[in-house]
């Protein structure tokens, strides 16, 4: 294992699986504690014990509050810190899509996503941000996409979720680093997940073919920039929204 995150306690939302779980096992192969969170108690555990059977000699723990409610936030959130007895990082990345027409949108999936998709990371920021204020510094770095720039041509809720995310890095950025916090986000691109594995070769030809580095990103990719963004590599780096997709015109 690398020294790049040692001695510090990171929580990863989102962490049960796809970039979420990337990140997770890169921030342990670097060295810091981490605590992943699920959706469910069984997923974030199943996804816990599948580390520890990994990484036998990690700290690695586990928590499932609901994201987007600031009290079960605070409750999970204050209990790492009082095991670990600090929290460093936190890696903003759950998240969901929908990729109805503007017409066929629901209500209800436009609430949900923005439910999940900014009011979670804004709810997550707050208790962190009030806990990295009072031990003097640490690191929030949320998960953005490439549809933040130029939007997408149906499930107008996802890329509407993403700018918001790239306003909140940007103003948290700006109010908290006078208390040694730094924000930043990252910004993937077409990423080979478990959803994209299902799709046939004839789908994802064209994808790449718009790529000009002729491959999809792979959850690592998006990990290795979240790890760099929460070490001390990335000490003057705050504000920014890292696109790690290949060199898509943005």
């Amino acid at each position: 294992m690398s020294e790049l995150l040692k001695n510090k306690v990171a929580i990863v939302t989102g962490g049960t699986r796809g970039i979420g779980y990337a990140i997770v096992r890169k921030y342990v192969q670097e060295g810091a504690t981490v605590v992943l969170c699920g959706s469910r108690e069984e997923t974030a555990q199943k996804a816990l014990a599948k580390l520890k059977e990994e990484f036998p000699q990690a700290q690695v723990d586990a928590i499932w509050p609901a994201l987007s409610d600031r009290k079960s936030v605070a409750e999970a959130f204050n209990s790492v810190k009082e095991k670990y007895g600090r929290i460093d990082i936190l890696a903003n990345n759950a998240g969901i899509s929908h990729n109805n027409s503007f017409f066929d949108y629901k209500d209800e999936d436009f609430d949900k996503i923005l439910d999940i998709n900014i009011r979670a990371v804004y709810a997550c920021s707050r208790v962190a941000a009030e806990i990295m204020k009072e031990q003097g510094g640490g690191v929030i770095i949320n998960t953005s996409s490439i549809v933040s720039y130029n939007g997408q041509a149906a499930g107008c809720g996802y890329p509407a979720s993403k700018f918001a995310v790239n306003g909140l890095t940007k103003s948290l950025a700006r109010e908290l680093g006078r208390y040694g916090i730094r924000v930043n986000a990252v910004a993937p691109g077409v990423t080979r997940t478990d959803m994209l594995a299902a799709l046939p070769d004839e789908q994802i030809k064209p994808i790449i073919a718009h790529i000009p580095l002729q491959r999809l990103a792979e959850p690592s990719d998006i990990a290795n920039a979240f790890t760099f963004l929460a070490s001390d590599m990335a000490s003057y780096i705050s504000g920014a929204i890292l696109p790690v997709a290949g060199a898509v015109v943005i």
